[in-house]
């Protein structure tokens, strides 16, 4: 079990590398960006994936190892650690134009991996000092609704016409990028004041969550003007915008083309694990923390990222997260590749 616990230390290397382009200068303030987009999704196509599961007795050991938990909250100290690192970065040294660029994609791609990913794992968790820290990373990208939005709105609308935030076929992921983060934002504001208006609660107060979230952002932005200047505000801005368009990438792949059946009451079926793609390749279910197997993650959310299981019903991704993250940026080819799947996953299910 401890061989099991120890391989989710390798995400670590990227928070390693971030540190270290922040102290770099010239091209090896790419290698995280390298190693993220390059090594990892070659490796991938070398390594078949990994269908296995954890016996029942492996599976309890591991749901109540708290090491597994502890890891977690690690991230939350090395992604501020990191974003700190990163705005004294810019605000000291003198840096060119690229080694800005680099710098700020680096730590784009810690908002995604460490900020979001994280954070949506901990934001599932029902301990409020967990769900604390999920917002304190969902912080570090600007994207504090995707706690209220993804938990009460995309859990429950997924695979349906209503979810901003599953792609539908034929749609291009750029074309999605303005739809899900558009209506996601306003999906979130309305589960905020929906749940203010059942609470018998003005909607206009600090009791809603999304007026609480919005002064927070706005605090921490003015936070990062007064101390580091400006232009450092900007770049950081830009490696929040970076970690949400991860976000939304993932979100793109995720869910593309899969529908759920509408029953004769007008609400539709319950989601099960057909109606995610996943993936059981091992390299990139390990530097996400197991976000790669997820049609277990929408068949049971309450699940831990530790004992996240393949189901045999579930469709399949050809490769990897950070593969198919690339291959969604190409939609010509990602529709040959995706659509065929899918128009064979129809075939077999009529």
């Amino acid at each position: 079990m401890r061989l099991r616990f120890i391989k989710f230390l390798i995400p670590f290397i990227i928070f390693i590398g971030a540190i270290n382009s922040f102290h770099a200068n010239g091209w090896t303030i790419g290698l995280p960006l390298l190693f993220a987009w390059v090594l990892i999704p070659v490796l991938e196509l070398c390594f078949k994936p990994n269908a296995g599961n954890l016996t029942e007795a492996e599976e309890a050991i591991a749901r109540h190892d708290k090491s597994y938990d502890i890891l977690l909250y690690i991230v939350v100290i090395c992604q501020y650690y990191a974003l700190i690192t990163f705005l004294f970065s810019l605000k000291n040294d003198e840096l060119t134009y690229l080694e800005i660029a680099g710098r700020i994609w680096v730590m784009g791609l810690l908002c995604g991996v460490f900020g979001i990913n994280v954070g949506h794992e901990l934001g599932h968790r029902v301990n409020r000092i967990e769900q604390f820290l999920a917002k304190a990373l969902l912080l570090t990208s600007l994207y504090m609704h995707f706690f209220t939005e993804h938990n009460k709105g995309h859990h429950k609308r997924v695979a349906t016409p209503d979810d901003p935030s599953s792609a539908r076929l034929g749609e291009p992921v750029y074309l999605f990028y303005f739809r899900t983060i558009i209506f996601s934002y306003l999906s979130a504001w309305n589960i905020a004041n929906e749940e203010m208006k059942k609470k018998n609660k003005p909607i206009y107060s600090l009791s809603n969550e999304m007026i609480q979230f919005t002064f927070i952002q706005i605090s921490f932005i003015a936070v990062i003007y007064f101390v580091f200047g400006g232009f450092v505000l900007l770049c950081f801005l830009a490696a929040a915008a970076i970690g949400i368009l991860l976000l939304e990438t993932v979100n793109y792949i995720e869910h593309y083309g899969l529908q759920r059946k509408q029953i004769d009451n007008g609400k539709f079926e319950r989601a099960m694990p057909e109606h995610s793609w996943n993936s059981n390749h091992i390299i990139g279910r390990i530097m996400l923390f197991e976000l790669s197997r997820h049609s277990d993650h929408h068949y049971m959310a309450s699940r831990k990222y530790q004992v996240l299981r393949h189901h045999n019903h579930s469709p399949q991704m050809p490769t990897g997260y950070p593969g198919m993250m690339l291959l969604a940026l190409m939609p010509p080819v990602w529709f040959y590749i995706m659509n065929r799947k899918i128009k064979t996953i129809s075939k077999a299910g009529s």
